[in-house]
């Protein structure tokens, strides 16, 4: 396999949306709710968890591809892989946790200053390799 990094991170987040996914359902069953979330706490956690997810993946996978088809550094590939992963993972746990007014929890934090500095690191990586190579 060519994009070994790639590869990896898109199957993690497969699995990982695949449990979000069925997650919705089962609230779903259990609140009898079709459409929206009937301002079910449940619902509205295992939704977003899912969706959130599903909004970051994708330009996370093209990026790493990119980069790894332009033959980056393949642990720097691997350690931001790897930190996308972990903000995905803290950024679920946190939609779970009980919700003090006023206050995200800590892993949802987490998560999210993972998830954005990924994405920073990613685009400069490939804005700044595009600059170099072209």
């Amino acid at each position: 396999m060519t994009l070994p990094v790639t590869a990896f991170v898109a199957a993690i987040c497969a699995i990982m949306l695949l449990i979000t996914a069925i997650d919705t359902v089962r609230h779903r069953m259990r609140a009898k709710v079709t459409f929206g979330d009937n301002a079910d706490q449940g619902i509205i956690s295992a939704s977003r968890s899912h969706g959130n997810l599903a909004e970051h993946a994708p330009i996370v996978i093209l990026l790493l591809a990119f980069l790894e088809m332009s033959r980056a550094n393949h642990m720097g590939l691997m350690a931001i892989g790897a930190l996308f992963l972990a903000g995905r993972i803290a950024h679920i746990i946190g939609l779970y946790a009980k919700v003090e007014p006023g206050k995200p929890p800590l892993p949802r934090s987490i998560g999210v200053i993972l998830t954005w500095l990924t994405l920073a690191i990613l685009s400069g990586w490939t804005i700044g390799l595009l600059a170099v190579s072209n």
